[in-house]
C-alpha cells in the first residue's frame, strides 16, 4: 500500500524556461539510466524479495523515494516548457515544415501527446523499455545491478549539471546527485552484509551452486582473443591475468584462445519450413 504527499521531496524551481532542456531532462524520467527504471527496479525486488525483511524493507523505501524523484523530474518538465506554450502552438499551426524548429530543438511531443508535459520516455521520445528493470531474485546479483544503475544515474545528473545554467535546476539536480551517492552506498553496504564484512566474500554468484560441479578449468582463466602473437608491452599489468582470485579460491591465469569443440553440423532443413529444394539435397555437404 502506498501513500503520496502533495508536496515535493525537494524543491523544483525554473528560473527561465527552457524546452530543449526539458527534452534532456527526459532521460532522467525515461532512459535507461532513468528514474522510471529504478523505481520499478527497486520494487519488483522488493515485491519479489524471499529472506531477511530488512532487505524488502529498504528496497520498498527506495523505490518509493524514487516516485519522489519522478515527480520532481515531471515538475521540471513542465515548468521548462511553461514559458515557451506560446512560441509552442503557434509555429505548430504555422507553415514550418521542419519539426525539429517546433521548440527550438525541444520535443514536439511534449505538446502534441503532453499539453506542455512530462512523458514516460527517454529524450528521444522513446517510451520506456520495461524490459531495463532487473529483479533476479538473487540478493547479490540485484545489488550489484543496483550499484551500476546508480552509477549510470549518477552519471546522467552531473552531465544534466553542466549541460543547464538556471540556478534552481542545477539546485534541484544537485539534491538528486546526492541521493545517488547514497543509494550507491547503501547497495554496496548489502554486499559487504551478505560477504561477512567483504564484498568479495559474495563472489561466485549464486553461492549457493556448488564450484565442484562447474569446470574448473576455465573458472579462473582470462581468455585472450587477441589474434596478433606479440602481447602489447602493458600486458604486465593486467589484475586480471595473474595473482590471487578475488574471492581468494584460486590464482588468475591467461591462456591463448583455442576452439576445444567440433565444427557445428546441424540437421537437414525440415520439409514444413520450406527452404530451398538445394539446401535439403545438399545439407550435410561441406562443398
Amino acid at each position: 500500500m502506498f501513500y503520496h504527499d502533495k508536496k515535493l521531496q525537494y524543491k523544483v524551481r525554473v528560473d527561465k524556461p527552457n524546452p530543449q532542456f526539458a527534452r534532456a531532462l527526459q532521460q532522467a524520467i525515461g532512459g535507461v539510466e532513468g528514474e522510471i527504471r529504478v523505481c520499478l527496479q527497486y520494487l519488483f525486488q522488493a515485491w519479489n524479495s524471499r529472506g531477511p525483511l530488512r532487505y524488502r524493507d529498504m528496497l520498498l523505501d527506495t523505490g518509493t523515494e524514487e516516485m519522489a524523484h519522478i515527480e520532481m523530474l515531471a515538475t521540471a518538465v513542465a515548468l521548462n516548457l511553461e514559458g515557451a506554450s506560446s512560441s509552442v502552438i503557434d509555429t505548430i499551426v504555422g507553415n514550418d515544415p521542419i519539426m525539429e524548429k517546433i521548440v527550438g530543438g525541444g520535443d514536439p511531443r511534449h505538446f502534441l501527446s503532453g499539453g506542455l508535459g512530462a512523458m514516460a520516455a527517454d529524450a528521444n521520445g522513446v517510451p520506456f523499455n520495461g524490459s531495463w528493470v532487473v529483479s533476479s531474485g538473487n540478493l547479490a546479483a540485484d545489488m550489484f545491478t543496483n550499484v551500476m544503475a546508480e552509477s549510470t544515474g549518477r552519471v546522467l545528473a552531473t552531465r544534466l549539471y553542466e549541460l543547464t545554467d538556471d540556478s534552481g535546476m542545477k539546485d534541484m539536480l544537485s539534491f538528486l546527485i546526492a541521493r545517488d551517492t547514497m543509494h550507491q552506498q547503501q547497495w554496496l553496504a548489502v554486499l559487504e552484509e551478505l560477504g561477512h564484512g567483504d564484498i568479495r566474500g559474495v563472489l561466485p554468484i549464486p553461492n549457493s551452486f556448488p564450484q565442484s560441479s562447474e569446470n574448473q578449468e576455465f573458472s579462473y582463466a582470462f581468455v585472450n582473443t587477441n589474434i596478433d602473437p606479440v602481447e602489447p608491452s602493458a600486458g604486465a599489468n593486467r589484475r586480471w591475468t595473474h595473482g590471487p582470485s578475488l574471492d581468494g579460491r584460486s590464482e588468475f591465469r591467461e591462456v591463448k584462445a583455442q576452439p576445444h569443440g567440433d565444427e557445428p553440423m546441424l540437421g537437414p532443413p525440415i520439409p514444413a519450413g520450406h527452404a530451398q529444394t538445394e539446401q535439403i539435397e545438399q545439407a550435410g555437404s561441406k562443398k
